[in-house]
């Protein structure tokens, strides 16, 4: 049994190899797709000034960082729980005078304070893309775009997005269905937990037919277009069924326009992203404002666990490994690991090729069989 100081705080765990194999491949196909739509990789540091963690994008909540202070400069230092803000100033700041839209992806580590109820994971692999400079259904549609093909370049399956409108209670409450500042908050946590009853008691009763305006995106757009008496949505909406025209057959699309867990910065779109076997959501991204530079910007982050989880145990079959003996021929053994082969040389003569995991035995200059 570990002594307890051998023992890793709770939310937090080592990947062993053959899960550390699985991230590192998933890791560089997502990269990769995103390489390939045009993206340049960024690399920010773990470790910022929390002002300037906390002050590039509403709703960032610095309660739930890591927290200490620098004793270089007596400020306080904050580990990153979301590499989106600091894209936001790498754009605001490096590359400020670089041509728009700029497009930026990562891969990087976030930690976390403490753990929440519905992810006890206190740190974990975050992987995103942003469109800065564009806020437009055309920028939006190539986030979800590239997103789509982020995830299935990493062998998921079976992908769903399903839209949500983040400002639509504000929107609303404009004109089209008037309530006061005090109402809107009600009204919003009404919605959030899909309460019909509580949302009547809060003077909600107009927005009660949001509820019902989810699921299968033709069927629930054409629900929520009955309801905009005001056309307050109408250019939204619009939107939503330009974005959904570019996705075409290559995911399934759903609407739930009150949805607004997980997005407290997006603007007026914001989607999120499942797929088959995993146990929740695979990403979520959206339009929202990088706050100092007052820049446009579309994006969305991907988490490697439920990515894991979509992929299954048998996702990505090892590569063979071949037991190089003492003596063995460099050259060939070089060559074979061009094409793809995994290597293991022996150290001592005693050492066992199928103990240690492999599967052929380089003879002469060919793979053999074991």
């Amino acid at each position: 049994m570990n002594a307890p100081d051998e023992l890793l705080p709770v939310g937090l765990e080592d990947a062993l190899p053959e899960r550390a194999r699985r991230i590192t491949s998933a890791m560089r196909a997502v990269l990769d797709a995103m390489d390939g739509h045009g993206y340049d990789r960024v690399r920010p540091p773990l470790v910022e000034f929390e002002q300037s963690l906390a002050g590039r994008m509403d709703g960032v909540a610095t309660r739930r960082m890591v927290r200490f202070t620098d004793p270089d400069s007596l400020r306080t230092l904050a580990l990153r729980s979301d590499i989106t803000v600091q894209v936001g100033r790498i754009a605001a700041t490096g590359l400020a005078a670089a041509t728009r839209p700029l497009r930026l992806c990562y891969a990087g580590d976030v930690a976390f304070l403490s753990a929440s109820q519905l992810d006890p994971a206190r740190q974990r692999l975050q992987m995103g893309a942003e469109l800065i400079g564009a806020d437009s259904v055309g920028a939006a549609s190539e986030v979800v775009s590239v997103a789509i093909d982020a995830l299935k370049a990493a062998g998921v399956a079976n992908i769903s997005v399903d839209f949500t409108l983040p400002d639509l209670v504000d929107t609303l409450a404009e004109e089209s269905l008037p309530l006061d500042p005090a109402q809107r908050d009600a009204v919003r946590r009404e919605l959030d937990t899909k309460d019909a009853g509580g949302l009547r008691d809060v003077g909600g009763d107009a927005y009660l037919p949001l509820l019902y305006a989810t699921g299968d995106f033709d069927e629930a757009i054409d629900k929520l277009a009955a309801l905009d008496a005001g056309g307050a949505l109408t250019s939204r909406i619009e939107g939503l069924r330009a974005i959904a025209e570019a996705i075409g057959g290559r995911a399934r699309v759903t609407l739930d326009p009150t949805e607004r867990h997980g997005f407290e910065y997006q603007s007026w779109f914001g989607f999120t992203l499942y797929g088959e076997g995993a146990r929740g959501a695979l990403g979520r991204g959206g339009t929202y404002t990088i706050r100092g530079s007052e820049e446009a910007a579309t994006g969305f982050s991907l988490y490697m666990d439920p990515l894991l989880d979509a992929l299954g145990s048998s996702h990505g079959d090892e590569i063979q490994k071949m037991f190089l003996p003492i003596g063995h021929d460099r050259d060939a053994a070089a060559r074979l690991r061009t094409i793809g082969w995994r290597t293991v040389a022996a150290v001592e003569a005693g050492d066992d090729a199928k103990a240690l995991g492999c599967s052929h035995i380089l003879d002469g200059r060919e793979p053999k069989l074991l």
